[in-house]
């Protein structure tokens, strides 16, 4: 059986594989989807995604199942309890600001419907189709006026990347290059 053309990025690890797969551009308009995307790519800033993703199930554990209510709440008690906790990345700067950014994203989607809402403003008015990856940007307009937007709300560890990193993540831009198996399922999807 022939195998599937695929984005290059997944290295041949069944969990990026299976992410690339299944969840990666897939549109996503449920706010608790959206905050784990933000979590986790907050947490990705220096680092591969495949550490990130590797240990999901830790930050998910760890951030009480991605609720930015409950993760709002958290105090200096929480903070040291993550720090010593090995299912995550333990760094201080990195806790505080997800910490910090559960309570933003729950005003924000409080002045704006929800989350999705406030992202779809970004989502590019002219399409790109990248045939491969090497065409392929870490940073676009949008994902700067995303960054800018972020910011001045007063959310951390929100530059460009990682903010183009979510919206490929959450569908507000279908990055799957053109011969990707995922790229045509994708372009029939919406949010």
């Amino acid at each position: 059986m022939k195998e599937k053309a695929r984005c290059p990025w997944n290295a041949n690890d069944p969990l990026m594989i299976k992410y690339h797969d299944t969840e990666w551009g897939v549109p996503v308009s449920d706010d608790r989807t959206q905050f784990e995307h933000h979590l986790m790519e907050v947490f990705q800033a220096g680092l591969s995604w495949r550490t990130i993703l590797h240990r999901r199930e830790g930050f998910r554990k760890a951030f009480a199942g991605f609720d930015p209510k409950k993760v709002t709440a958290f105090d200096e008690k929480d903070v040291k309890r993550l720090l010593k906790d090995e299912g995550i990345i333990r760094n201080n700067l990195k806790i505080r600001a997800a910490i910090n950014n559960a309570g933003k994203f729950l005003e924000l989607a409080e002045t704006h419907g929800s989350y999705n809402n406030f992202l779809q403003q970004f989502k590019p008015k002219r399409k790109i189709v990248y045939k491969t990856i090497e065409n392929m940007p870490a940073v676009t307009p949008e994902s700067e006026a995303m960054s800018k937007e972020l910011k001045k709300l007063g959310f951390q560890f929100v530059g460009p990347i990682t903010c183009y990193a979510h919206m490929q993540s959450v569908g507000i831009v279908n990055d799957h290059i053109k011969s990707c198996f995922r790229y045509k399922e994708l372009e029939k999807m919406s949010v």
